[in-house]
C-alpha cells in the first residue's frame, strides 16, 4: 500500500530541511491520494517542476515516482505558474510543494522515474 500524500509530503519536507534546503507546502491537496507537484525555485526568477511519473503496473500501488515537466533547463516562474494552474484546473486535489534552492537541488534522487 502506498503512503498517503500528506505523510509523503511531511517526510519530503523533513528530508529537504535535513539536507540544507527549504521546502514549503504552497497548495494542500487531498490528504490520502492527491497528486504531488514539486517546484524547485532557484530564487532568480526561474524554476524547474517535477510531477508524478507514469506509474508502472507493478509499482503503482506502492511507490511514488517523479519526472521533470517542461524540460531539464529552468523555466521562467511565469511558465511554471501557468503549468501548475492548468494542472489544478484538471485536478483540484493536487499538492504543490516549493523547494527554495539557488543550486536547484531537488532532493528526489531516490524517487526519480527511470527514463
Amino acid at each position: 500500500m502506498r503512503l498517503k500524500s500528506e505523510i509523503w509530503v511531511k517526510a519530503y519536507i523533513r528530508r529537504c530541511g535535513a539536507s540544507g534546503g527549504a521546502a514549503f507546502v504552497v497548495r494542500r491537496g487531498d490528504d490520502a491520494a492527491g497528486s504531488i507537484f514539486i517546484r524547485i525555485n532557484r530564487l532568480d526568477g526561474t524554476s524547474t517542476l517535477f510531477g508524478p511519473a507514469a506509474a508502472g503496473l507493478e509499482t503503482a500501488e506502492i511507490e511514488r515516482r517523479w519526472s521533470l515537466r517542461l524540460g531539464q533547463d529552468p523555466k521562467p516562474d511565469e511558465d511554471i505558474d501557468a503549468y501548475v494552474a492548468r494542472e489544478i484546473s484538471f485536478d483540484p486535489d493536487i499538492w504543490v510543494i516549493e523547494v527554495e534552492d539557488r543550486e536547484g537541488r531537488h532532493f528526489l534522487e531516490d524517487w526519480l522515474a527511470e527514463d
